[in-house]
Parts: structure tokens; C-alpha cells; sequence
């Protein structure tokens, strides 16, 4: 949001009080955000700020952050619309992060196809969409702290950014292979912007945006990889610092993803590789190897320790030594090195000497003579020492040192590379069990439950309210592994869902199951596991979820680009918000915006005559209804409330504006006012 300079003159003649640019003659300025100046208690402070109804330019906000560290390389352009805009001077940049002397293209370590700038414009361009609730979808709306969305997932992530920054602990997601016969977004970069408000609105009846991206397409790896690259980017802005990511994919394009994950997550963030059996016996019917595996890539955020390490079962027989001072039974292991890169050239300073107990100096030297190195460093072997941790026993061989581990009944170990499908389930099994729930076979190759609740079982713990994304979530499995984990350890996970609502094939057993579109068999799926759960384990879980559209903005046309309508046009936008909607969609929208969660308690109560929105107590309150008399007002201040919104329209005049923000500035003068 862009601020106005305090007090006085705009510097063309306006004063603060004045209308800023943007729609001409209807006292509404654009989306550009300008501080709104209609009152103001002292003659400096704002008292309301116009809402932009649209999600952040990340482009402004980076060059902004280049610009605090490279004042020199940000300069002025034009844009497409003639309109003078900052810019960044790659040249002059480029030579700033270079040791060497820049002159022109050079060769660099990097992946890049056709499409790759305009995804990366893709990510970081802001969306006039927004997410409308559907109530009658949902279930138990009041309660429950979990959504699913249904479209774009793109343009939902962007929505996301500003209330779920920094704030989810796990993704998984399962996108489309890039085998020749699924689907992809069609992602359109290039539009106008006339072109753009078009396009807000429903591409067709179910809002879909998806081709089937054929070998034979020129563009079938580069439209594949400007997808996942514009998703994975604004998916990473809504992990936390410790957060995980973990992406299925096939050898299709398992290399490629590899890179631009490396490039956007960073190739230090990577953790590992995952190879998940997927079948259990060999396809009889192939030319060439069956495959049997899926690769699952694994990510962080930053935190290296974000992966937890995994429970196992101790061999108690192991075990057959009791400490005397505490009664506790332990195993001995060697703190000498073995196996490979045990030798002493291969730890030079892991070779010292540690004291026995009769004086004796002891080397780390092999069996057969050869110097090698200790496991511990001297001061890690000093702590345990004192810990009680360290054992010494004299053979005849002479003294030798040991570590005791003792019998432990939550044993770690760290998780490993290869999930078999005893442990992590197979695609057949999560069909069958996907078809018991709904009564029907409806997906070919769902993810099993099992693996998905391993996934979670290292990203996440049962403490605290972690969020889980799923933005590919097909069948809804991902929610289903939440609701089933949380009843096993008692957690309070999160889930939020993104699909597309991808029509079923007319001729499908889903169509005549009553599912037109992916995203009815996975609300549904929701619904059965959840009263499947509770039957089975009593648990008092979270099993409802909040169902929202992205949908076009609430704002007409002339709200977002007013230079495209003529004079003559104003009159039909009396009011800028569309008349097909409801107080309850501009207030998921100003929630979107103010950076609120979309799972607080929203309440509808009337005062002094209007319908009022309060969400999350004293949160937020707003008020959508013109002419808002003072007796509503003084209700609304006088809950104290940290956000106040009402539309431009909800005043009379200037004077009524006037007595807003001195009616707030007495009865709850912390209360931010704004407008829209």
C-alpha cells in the first residue's frame, strides 16, 4: 500500500482531504492504495486507508528489497501501459554480485526453457481474484479450522500468501506426472489487462484451466516445468523457516523437477531423494522393466532439522549389560570408527589420545595395526564421560573404550531413503480402500493414506496447530491422513486443500455416481473417512472443513482499471462491488487482504439497524450496508475491535466520514479504520 506524504499539498494542488487518481467523478480512487485522507484527527495521521482488493505485487516488494542493498541498480521504465515504473538494471547488478569483470551472456549452471520468465512474471504478479465462501458445501463451517478451495491452484496459492506466510508446516503434493496422458494448467502470461479482468471470471461452467499436454506438443517439457515453476515459488513463501516439502513424481521428469527445486527451495535445502514401492509385484504386460517405485523429493525451508528422525522397536537381547548406578540395562559400541572413512587420514584431527583408567594413553589403532579415528571429538567424549556414558574395559588386547547405549522405549533413528509398501502402503491398497468409502472406483492410482501419514509423522508433531497444504489434492487423501493421524496421537493438525474442479468423464463410474467434478468425490471422501474415524476410534477430532471458490474479485471492473472505462460508463458503477455479491464474500476478501487466518469465528449481528461481520472476536468487525447510521458505529467502536471496515458508500458525506474517525478515535482509539 502506498502512502501519501503526511499533511498539506499532494504536490498538484490537491489537498490531503482531496479524491486521489484513479475513477474519475466517482469519488473512488483505484486499486493503487492510497492512503484514503477524507478525515483526520490532527491534520497529519490518516485515520482510513483504502483497501486494494487485490493480493501483493511481490515484483515491487523484491525490487524494494534490491534496491536497500543496491540503491544504483533500481532505476525508472515504462511499462506496457506507458506508465513510469521502478525497474531493476540487471547489468549493473549482475556486475555487483560478480568478482569478475560482466560483459554480456555467460555461460552459467542453470535449467531454462521457452515460457521460464514468464512464469517466474506468473509468480510474482498479483491476482484481482479472490476466494468466496460456499456454506453449503462445508461442514460444521462454525467449528472446524480446515479449508478446501476449489480452482486454481495458482492463483488460490497467491490469495494464501498474505494470511498463511511464513505459517505452514508441511506440503505434499502430487501433481501431474508430465506422462503424455494427464493434464496441466494452461497458464495464459501474456494477456492484457482487459484481457486478464476477462478471464477472472469462469472459463467455463466448473472454472477450468486444464489441456492435456501430448509428447507431440513442441512446448511438452517447457509447459510442464513453467507450471510447477510458478506454483513451487509462491508455495515456498507459505512455509514456515522449519517446514517441509515433499513432491511425488515419476521419471518423466523427476530430473527436471530436481533442478528447479534446487534453484527455488535452494540445492543446500535439499534432504533427500524418496523411493516408494508402489506395487507389489511386477506388471506382466510390459515391454522393457516394470516399474515399481515413485520418487518422492524431499525439501526444506531452511531449518536442516526440520525432518524428525523416526521411532523403532529396540532388540531388548541386544542389550545384556546393567549400569549399576541406575539400574538400566545398555549396550557396548566401540567409539573407534569402523567401516569406511575410519581411517586417520580421513579424520586427521579425530586422532588423539583419551586417558584409561590406570593412566594408560590409548590411540584409536585397528585390529590389524592400522591408525584410525574416533567417532567423538575430545570434548564430546569429555561431556559423556561425565554423563556416564563412556565405559572402559581392560582385555587382553589391552584397554579398550566403548559408549553406552542404553535400552530406550522411544528409540530414533533417522529416516531412510527406501519406503517399502509394508510401511508405506500401495497404490492398489489406497484404490481398494478409496473404493470401499465411496462405493465405486473412481481414481486409477490414489495415494494410500500410509504414505502420506509417514510424511507427516516427519514434518509434523501432535503439539501445536501445524498446517498441512495439499494444492494437487485429487482424492483428498491428504486430509484423509490428517483426520487419521490426529486420531491415533491425539494432534491438532491443519489441512488445506486446493483442486480443481476438473470435470469427470461423462461415461466414468464417478459420473454416475452422482460426481461431476474431482473436487465432489473429494469433499466426499472427506466426509466418509471422517465418520469412518470417529466410529472406529471415538477421537474428538477437527473433521469439518471450510469450502471456498476462487472466483473473480468483488470489485468491478472500473475498481482495478479505471483509465479502460469512459466518463459516460460512471454511472453504471454507482457502486464499485457487483451486485451478484453478499456481505459474507467481501468479508473473506478483506480478511484475504488484512492477512487474516480463514479459519476464525465469523459472527453476523446487527447494530443500530445494519448487518455487522466480526470475525475472531475483536479481530476485525465490518460493516457493507450504505448510509451506516452513528448508533451502529458506536456499537462497532465499542467493541474495541483492532480492524474496522466499512464500504466508501457507507457514508453520507464527508461529515459522516468525519464522525467516524472521531467517534472511534474516543470510544477505541487503537482501532486501524478501513475502506473499500
Amino acid at each position: 500500500m502506498r502512502h501519501l506524504p503526511h499533511g498539506g499539498d499532494h504536490g498538484d494542488g490537491r489537498q490531503a482531504g482531496g479524491l486521489a487518481d484513479g475513477a474519475a467523478g466517482t469519488g473512488n480512487p483505484g486499486p493503487g492504495g492510497e492512503v484514503y485522507r477524507a478525515c483526520h484527527s490532527d491534520e497529519t495521521e490518516p485515520i482510513m486507508k483504502r483497501l486494494t482488493m487485490r493480493t501483493t505485487d511481490t515484483t515491487d516488494k523484491h525490487i524494494g528489497e534490491i534496491a536497500a542493498l543496491f540503491p544504483h541498480v533500481v532505476t525508472e521504465t515504462r511499462d506496457e501501459r506507458g506508465e513510469v515504473v521502478r525497474a531493476v538494471d540487471f547489468d549493473l547488478l549482475r556486475q555487483e554480485l560478480s568478482r569478475a569483470l560482466v560483459e554480456g551472456e555467460r555461460e552459467r549452471y542453470q535449467l531454462t526453457w521457452p515460457g521460464k520468465r514468464e512464469a517466474i512474471l506468473a509468480a510474482n504478479a498479483p491476482t484481482s481474484k479472490t476466494l468466496r465462501p460456499v456454506r453449503e458445501e462445508s461442514v460444521d463451517w462454525d467449528r472446524t479450522r480446515n479449508l478446501y478451495i476449489e480452482g486454481d491452484n495458482l492463483e488460490a496459492l497467491k490469495l494464501l500468501q498474505e494470511a498463511y506466510l511464513n505459517k505452514v508446516k508441511c506440503i505434499y503434493i502430487d501433481p501431474p506426472y508430465n506422462t503424455g496422458r494427464d493434464y496441466i494448467y494452461r497458464d495464459n502470461f501474456r494477456a492484457t489487462v482487459r484481457q486478464y479482468l476477462e478471464e477472472t471470471g469462469q472459463v467455463d461452467e466448473f472454472g477450468n484451466r486444464l489441456v492435456l499436454n501430448t509428447e507431440a506438443n513442441g512446448r511438452f517439457h517447457s509447459d510442464w516445468l513453467s507450471m510447477m515453476y510458478a506454483r513451487l515459488k509462491v508455495a515456498r513463501n507459505l512455509l514456515r523457516d522449519d517446514g517441509v516439502i515433499f513432491i511425488s513424481i515419476d521419471d518423466h521428469e523427476a530430473a527436471n523437477l530436481r533442478v528447479i527445486c534446487d534453484e527455488i527451495f535452494g540445492r543446500d535445502n535439499f534432504v533427500a531423494t524418496i523411493i516408494w514401492e508402489k506395487v507389489y509385484s511386477p506388471r506382466m504386460d510390459v515391454i522393457g522393466f516394470s516399474t515399481s517405485h515413485d520418487y518422492i523429493l524431499c525439501y526444506v525451508k531452511g531449518d536442516p532439522a526440520a525432518v524428525k528422525r523416526e521411532p523403532f522397536e529396540q532388540n531388548e537381547r541386544q542389550f545384556n549389560f546393567v549400569d549399576e548406578a541406575t539400574g538400566r540395562r545398555y549396550r557396548r559400541r566401540s567409539i573407534r570408527k569402523e567401516g569406511s572413512n575410519s581411517l586417520r587420514s580421513d579424520a586427521p584431527n579425530s586422532f588423539f589420545p583419551l586417558e584409561a583408567p590406570d593412566g594408560t594413553l590409548v590411540y584409536p589403532i585397528k585390529p590389524d595395526g592400522t591408525e584410525g579415528c574416533w567417532r567423538w571429538s575430545r570434548e564430546t567424549y569429555e561431556e559423556n564421560l561425565k554423563r556416564g556414558l563412556v565405559e572402559w574395559v581392560k582385555t587382553e588386547a589391552g584397554w579398550q573404550v566403548y559408549a553406552k547405549q542404553f535400552l530406550d522405549g522411544e528409540a530414533t533413528k533417522p529416516p531412510e531413503t527406501i519406503w517399502r509398501h509394508r510401511e508405506a502402503g500401495h497404490t492398489h491398497g489406497a484404490a481398494e480402500e478409496l473404493k470401499k468409502l465411496l462405493g465405486g472406483r473412481f481414481f486409477d492410482s490414489p495415494k494410500p493414506k500410509e504414505l502420506i501419514v509417514k510424511m507427516l509423522t516427519l514434518a509434523t508433531d501432535r503439539d501445536g496447530e501445524h498446517i498441512v497444504l495439499d494444492f494437487f489434492s485429487g482424492s483428498a487423501t491428504t486430509a484423509h491422513a490428517v483426520m487419521d493421524l490426529n486420531a491415533k496421537d491425539g494432534g491438532n493438525r491443519r489441512f488445506i486443500l486446493v483442486q480443481l474442479p476438473e470435470p469427470t468423464d461423462e461415461r466414468s463410474e464417478a459420473r454416475k455416481a452422482g460426481y461431476r467434478t474431482i473436487c465432489d468425490i473429494g469433499r466426499e471422501r472427506i466426509r466418509r473417512a471422517a465418520d469412518k474415524i470417529r466410529r472406529e476410534t471415538g477421537a474428538d477430532i477437527d473433521c469439518g472443513f471450510r469450502v471456498f471458490r476462487v472466483d473473480s474479485s468483488n470489485m468491478k471492473d472500473v475498481w482495478y482499471a479505471p483509465d479502460e472505462f469512459r466518463q459516460a460508463d460512471l454511472t453504471d458503477f454507482a457502486s464499485n462491488i457487483k451486485e451478484d455479491r453478499t456481505g459474507e464474500d467481501l468479508l473473506v476478501q478483506v480478511m484475504l487482504e488484512l492477512g487474516l487466518d480463514l479459519s476464525l469465528p465469523m459472527e453476523t449481528k446487527r447494530a443500530g439497524g445494519r448487518i455487522v461481520h466480526a470475525v475472531g472476536g475483536n479481530e476485525l468487525v465490518a460493516c457493507f450496508d450504505e448510509d451506516v447510521p452513528e448508533t451502529a458505529i458506536r456499537e462497532m467502536a465499542a467493541m474495541r475491535p483492532r480492524l474496522a471496515v466499512f464500504r466508501d458508500a457507507g457514508f453520507r458525506d464527508d461529515a459522516a466520514r468525519i464522525n467516524v474517525g472521531e467517534l472511534f478515535k474516543t470510544l477505541s482509539p487503537g482501532t486501524e479504520i478501513r475502506v473499500l
